[in-house]
């Protein structure tokens, strides 16, 4: 055979081979074909949504306390990135928002697309851009920031790397904040240029997020987070905080912990414990400010009044267990009346309410935890608030919990052996002292649209009556009596009143309570406003600190005269004329 034909038959044979390849391509993988095409000329690309701001109450208007910032990612393409003059370009201007090792990226085999910086702001993006690196483009986002520092930051919370939100209002409202991401599909040119034509078209818009504002007031929180890192340097407490509320309303003006930190720099903490609301995620024993509860409870049931008498021997048993009052003055003991029981704060005393609760005057009977446990519950102690932000539960034991269940009522009578967080005992002692009516205690006041402020309704359920007006009034001015019987007298004009707590603290290593002169918790839980009113606010403090001794009747009584002071400056609350 001549090569000739040789030829025309090898000529035939790729002709017969392509033919059979466009039939395939064109009939039978023809889908599979115009798929891939379709990807390689169609654009897709997220719309990010703009995060929304958060203000806070400053004098009565909306003050802006979290906004965004325009800052850049950088993206390369290490097929065409010039990587060396990449290198160059981030370790002059950039070091700090690089996110990824760049030897490593150029080594992922067939990567054409990643994200080597993240956070830059505009002037260094633009000096990048202006070294002509070949191969890098920017995609603009939003970045946190936090112009008032350390200011609510536990409140606060923040946002991470990846825009997410974490802790506080910015972990807790993410998604209302966040807002929904939009999408842009549609056919680009070689130079990936999104064009204007295709009926495959799609473009969604981003929905920004929700401009929240806070109940918080600026002015008081700042005024508070002061005060507090005072008592901290003043005594030996090394931490503290403080919830202001409005007893009325529910809307805390006032959420402060300290030491805090700075949620624009949250990578710098030294360990996340900074990251803790202590206000709302940190349940503890309170101590002696729970007797205002058992005390209402025990008044609202109609079985003492304040005059009603019992015989203090200064101590009482209880399922074997011998429990002591911590103040032991002769003049205290025999017969004496609640009011008397309450103003020293013996635990004698609220046992024996729980006692009377129970109908039997020398016992404690499940009738009377049944009825401790349902007036706890009707308070919102031991359960979440329903505040916006994160809150833990809390423990309060049923009436036949453990194998002493007596002995864990009655320690439950003053503060010891049940664990409530901040924000339920400022909810629960507005109920006691606003005439008896249920709260539910919010951060949000609203949002902002169109640059006004559009207040949100309170959830339904705020307005329950738990204890009777009278009983409401009766509190008040035993707690009233209780304050001003062995402090100095307040301000003319202002009605103050208030109970404190030194509670022992349960150690892990030891398996047993703190001695009483040993580590304790401080709290002072308070009421105030002008005479003759009901109450403006209620404040909760609370100072501690390892193995340090912090007492409710002089470090947190302290502490909350002086958070009192602020809230009454700053509110511009004015005494009774």
């Amino acid at each position: 055979m001549s090569r000739t034909k040789i030829l025309r038959y090898l000529i035939f044979a790729a002709l017969g081979i392509i033919v059979v390849r466009l039939f395939f391509i064109q009939i039978v993988e023809h889908d599979e074909w115009v798929s891939r095409a379709t990807k390689q000329q169609t654009l897709l690309e997220e719309i990010v949504a703009e995060r929304g701001s958060i203000y806070m109450m400053d004098e009565g208007k909306p003050v802006e306390v979290v906004m965004n910032q325009t800052v850049y990612s950088i993206i390369i393409d290490p097929q065409i990135t010039d990587k060396d003059g990449l290198k160059a370009a981030l370790d002059k201007y950039a070091k700090e928002y690089v996110t990824a090792n760049i030897d490593e990226v150029f080594n992922i085999e067939g990567l054409r697309y990643y994200i080597v910086a993240k956070n830059v702001p505009r002037e260094i993006a633009t000096k990048i851009s202006e070294e002509g690196v070949s191969g890098v483009w920017f995609k603009q986002n939003n970045r946190r920031v936090y112009p008032e520092g350390e200011m609510a930051a536990q409140m606060l919370g923040f946002v991470n790397m990846d825009g997410e939100g974490q802790y506080g209002v910015e972990g807790a409202l993410n998604e209302r904040l966040a807002g929904k991401n939009g999408m842009l599909k549609t056919i680009s040119d070689v130079n990936n240029v999104a064009l204007s034509i295709g009926n495959d078209n799609i473009r969604i818009p981003a929905v920004d997020g929700e401009n929240i504002v806070l109940s918080i007031d600026r002015k008081l929180q700042k005024k508070t987070e002061e005060v507090l890192a005072n008592a901290v340097n003043t005594t030996l407490a090394t931490h503290a905080a403080a919830i202001v509320m409005d007893p009325n309303t529910g809307e805390v003006l006032t959420m402060a912990s300290v030491p805090t930190y700075d949620p624009g720099k949250y990578e710098q903490v030294a360990d996340w414990t900074s990251y803790i609301n202590y206000t709302t995620d940190v349940p503890y024993e309170p101590a002696s400010v729970c007797k205002s509860f058992v005390f209402a409870a025990a008044l609202n049931e109609g079985v003492m009044t304040p005059d009603s008498t019992y015989f203090n021997t200064g101590q009482t048993e209880v399922d074997g267990a011998i429990i002591n009052n911590a103040t032991k003055t002769a003049n205290l003991y025999g017969t004496i009346s609640m009011r008397t029981a309450l103003n020293n704060s013996l635990n004698t005393g609220s046992i024996q309410a729980l006692k009377w609760l129970g109908g039997d005057a020398e016992h404690i009977n499940l009738q009377g935890k049944q009825k401790l446990y349902d007036y706890y519950g009707k308070l919102g102690l031991g359960k979440r608030t329903g505040i916006e932000i994160s809150e833990a539960e809390g423990v309060v034991h049923e009436p036949d919990y453990g194998y002493a269940p007596d002995l864990t009522y009655a320690e439950m009578t003053f503060g010891q052996g049940t664990s409530l967080t901040m924000i339920q005992l400022a909810s629960a002692f507005s109920t006691i002292v606003n005439g008896g009516y249920r709260i539910t205690p919010t951060v949000v006041k609203g949002t902002m649209k169109n640059g006004e402020l559009e207040v949100a309704k309170f959830e339904e359920g705020n307005g329950e009556l738990v204890i009777s007006s009278d009983v409401s009034a009766t509190m008040r001015t035993m707690l009233h009596d209780t304050r001003s019987l062995y402090w100095k007298k307040d301000a003319p004009g202002y009605y103050l009143g208030g109970k404190t707590g030194t509670g022992q603290v349960y150690l892990e290593e030891t398996g047993a309570y703190s001695a009483p002169d040993g580590e304790t918790i401080g709290t002072y839980l308070g009421f105030g406003g002008p005479d003759g009113e009901l109450p403006k606010y209620v404040i909760v403090v609370k100072m501690w600190g390892e193995g340090q001794h912090l007492d409710g009747s002089t470090d947190a009584k302290t502490l909350f005269d002086n958070v009192s002071d602020a809230v009454i400056n700053n509110l511009k609350i004015k005494p009774k004329e």
